[in-house]
């Protein structure tokens, strides 16, 4: 399990960028974000949260499963993700994430999205998520435009979190799993 960068980190403010396909080191940095998650007990992780400014995430929603049955399963790469249309109705769910540990804020998203993406195995795909799913990626799509979920929170439920945010940032608070300060 590689190191999770925890908010404050650079690499977590940053656009990541495009990487090829081809890169030979692709299917590595993919099973390393796939092990990372799943030790981390997530649901999805993009390659900025374990330091790579590349345009990579991965996702399984069987961690979902258990507490919504509703969720569509699915364990996915998604390389150089484009989106198409976001759309749907408001749907509001409370957010959690690896890089910002034992924070927890309700979150309006769109309930859909269309996406163009490379998988795993170099195809090009365009694939319409809903739900669940669909509020999975678009989380890890602000992974990969250099935001995070309180970036999309009330400026009253920011100055609540604040102090929280200091402590992750300045090494107090300290999760389960292998992590990373700035």
């Amino acid at each position: 399990m590689l190191p999770i960068y925890l908010y404050g980190n650079p690499v977590l403010r940053k656009k990541a960028n495009e990487v090829s396909a081809e890169d030979p080191h692709l299917h590595k940095l993919i099973d390393e974000l796939f092990e990372t998650m799943n030790q981390a007990e997530g649901v999805g992780l993009a390659a900025p949260q374990i330091g790579y400014s590349l345009s990579v995430f991965v996702i399984d929603t069987k961690g979902l499963k258990e507490s919504y049955p509703e969720v569509e399963l699915i364990k996915e790469t998604f390389i150089n993700p484009e989106v198409i249309e976001i759309l749907g109705d408001d749907f509001n769910f409370n957010e959690g994430c690896l890089s910002l540990p034992e924070i927890r804020e309700d979150v309006v998203r769109k309930s859909e999205i269309i996406l163009s993406y490379t998988n795993r195995e170099g195809e090009r795909k365009t694939t319409h998520f809903k739900g669940l799913a669909a509020r999975v990626i678009l989380h890890e799509l602000d992974h990969l435009e250099g935001h995070v979920f309180t970036d999309r929170i009330s400026s009253i439920r920011k100055m609540i979190v604040k102090k929280k945010l200091n402590d992750i940032a300045s090494g107090k608070t300290k999760p389960k799993y292998k992590s990373k300060n700035s």
